[in-house]
């Protein structure tokens, strides 16, 4: 029921943000939600960015969550490459897109994530390491080899960035009613 739910509002969100633009989806990415997680495993690196999200949240849906925060860390690496690549996209295109996903899909899986800050570091680190060793057919890595630099460096800097302030961040945490685990 929860990974319906959950996905039927990320479809939503997808195709709503579209029609509400006046254009059509993300090639593709109306039929993500009809998908088996494994389906969109299966040859992801071709996909648009967005599939990573949907496969994000049926992950984390089905209870899958350290799995889920990988996808969903490798898909904010991959779109925010593939908008950085593309800086003339319309703002109310793919970086709109970006954004809804971001929050529908983003809030819930970072909640949990930021609960074992030692997971997400290794599950950064993870990420990094799979976008190194895995083509990116959606967005090629040599033609923007300087953008992907970049955007791997920010995704490192998050990861110090959580090393640095665990303490500040489990207690903003706590004060927030929110859980934590010690490392």
């Amino acid at each position: 029921m929860l990974l319906h739910a959950f996905t039927t509002v990320v479809s939503s969100v997808i195709v709503a943000l579209a029609v509400t633009l006046g254009q059509a989806p993300a090639a593709g990415t109306e039929d993500f939600n009809k998908l088996t997680p494994e389906q969109l495993k299966a040859g992801i690196e071709k996909q648009h960015p967005a599939a990573y999200y949907v496969l994000a949240g049926k992950l984390f849906g089905t209870g899958q969550k350290d799995d889920a925060v990988f996808w969903f860390y490798a898909g904010q690496l991959r779109y925010r490459f593939h908008l950085a690549a593309n800086p003339n996209l319309p703002a109310s295109g793919d970086a709109a897109l970006f954004g809804s996903l971001s929050e529908v899909v983003g809030r819930p899986i970072n909640e949990y994530a930021f609960v074992d800050l030692t997971r997400l570091v290794a599950t950064l680190d993870e990420v990094l390491a799979w976008d190194e060793r895995t083509d990116n057919e959606f967005t090629s890595k040599t033609a923007h080899a300087s953008t992907l630099k970049g955007i791997r460096e920010g995704l490192g800097q998050l990861r110090e960035q959580i090393v640095r302030s665990g303490d500040q961040i489990r207690a903003q945490r706590t004060k927030n009613g929110l859980e934590n685990r010690r490392p």
